[in-house]
């Protein structure tokens, strides 16, 4: 990459991540959780509960315990656990502050969720003081809120990515340029940011388990296994990603799911759930000045055979009650016989509404005089 005036300079990203998130700010709130399981989502309701789990400390993942594990399972891998419900506000006002503190370290900027973020650090001009600063960071973030992050250095984001994890907790690893080869090689392919458990075991049946054995692949023969995504598998596993970081903007879409204690054909019951997500999604939507182009909503049976179906409008709206009538319309054809597990309602081709600005829905509630 070129500076300001033209001249190549090395490129430094730096990849932070908060470690164990959830669990961590649920912690920092009761310090008597410290030291003890602590598993944040869904009611286990005594391993009878449905949803999952959102994240959890790093002593109840000594049970096997991880995110997105059936909170049911989690149960009883650790029935002595701490479960507590996911505080979505807390969570995003501690990330707030975070990433306000963490963004003027950077030339670029752009977090990724809620808990992680990619800052370009190249003007830095080294990697002695892109270590400087990344210990800068990790102080940080433990003096405003008390909670520990994990922080990669390297040439471009896959390689930052992978070093943030390297250590967790509360570690920070730096991969200089030429030191990228030997770090990613032993690695599982799992690793490889975009390789997930699919890819993971088509590549394992062509004996391709490391990022050294993907690296070696014919990037051919990877395209014809994982389509597209295979040259750029190959191309990361050999430590080359130009990808820049910038901010991802404003957000896509905005939804609500609801995962049932028990699996329900209740129409009524159903109808009800839908319209309080629905609500839930419009108020959100107005809290952020938006308006929506298209409604899509999902359900899940027995069985874990979900639908899903979409319908945009000619332009865009916040009326809660034409979302409502839609997302109504839309679902009514799912609803059969079959036991219903969850719902789900979500608007996309989101648009900000400047101040003042007037729209369709404004009209159609004005009235000429006579």
């Amino acid at each position: 990459m070129r500076d300001m005036h033209g001249v190549q300079t090395e490129r430094i990203i730096l990849h932070v991540d908060m470690d164990s998130f959830f669990a961590s700010v649920e912690v920092r709130k009761n310090p008597a959780l410290a030291g003890r399981p602590v598993v944040v989502g869904a009611d286990p309701k005594g391993g009878r509960g449905r949803g999952v789990v959102c994240t959890c400390s790093y002593e109840a993942r000594e049970y096997g315990i991880r995110s997105a594990m059936p909170i049911s399972e989690a149960y009883v891998r650790c029935p002595e656990a701490v479960y507590l419900p996911v505080s979505h506000a807390l969570y995003c006002e501690v990330s707030a502050d975070i990433m306000q503190a963490i963004k003027p370290f950077a030339d670029a900027f752009a977090q990724v969720s809620v808990d992680e973020a990619y800052c370009d650090i190249s003007s830095c001009g080294s990697y002695a003081a892109a270590a400087a600063i990344g210990k800068e960071i990790k102080d940080l973030v433990r003096y405003r809120q008390g909670i520990t992050c994990s922080v990669g250095i390297g040439p471009n984001k896959t390689i930052a990515k992978i070093a943030s994890d390297y250590r967790k907790p509360d570690g920070m690893t730096i991969v200089q340029p030429d030191e990228a080869a030997a770090f990613l090689a032993p690695l599982p392919v799992r690793k490889i940011p975009g390789i997930g458990k699919k890819a993971e075991e088509r590549l394992a049946s062509l004996s391709i388990t490391t990022a050294g054995n993907l690296a070696e692949a014919d990037p051919h023969h990877l395209r014809t296994v994982l389509g597209k995504w295979g040259m750029v598998m190959h191309a990361r596993a050999n430590g080359t990603d130009d990808t820049p970081v910038t901010d991802r903007g404003e957000r896509k879409s905005i939804g609500k799911e609801c995962t049932f204690p028990e699996d329900v054909r209740d129409r009524e019951l159903l109808c009800r759930t839908l319209s309080t997500l629905t609500g839930e999604v419009c108020r959100r939507l107005r809290q952020d000045g938006g308006r929506c182009r298209t409604i899509t909503v999902k359900i899940r049976y027995r069985g874990f055979v979900t639908r899903t179906k979409a319908m945009s409008f000619g332009h865009a709206t916040d009326r809660v009650d034409l979302i409502l009538r839609t997302a109504q319309s839309l679902m009514l054809p799912f609803l059969t016989t079959t036991p219903v597990r969850l719902i789900g309602v979500s608007v996309s081709g989101l648009e900000r509404r400047e101040a003042g600005q007037m729209t369709l829905d404004t009209f159609s509630g004005i009235t000429t005089g006579s």
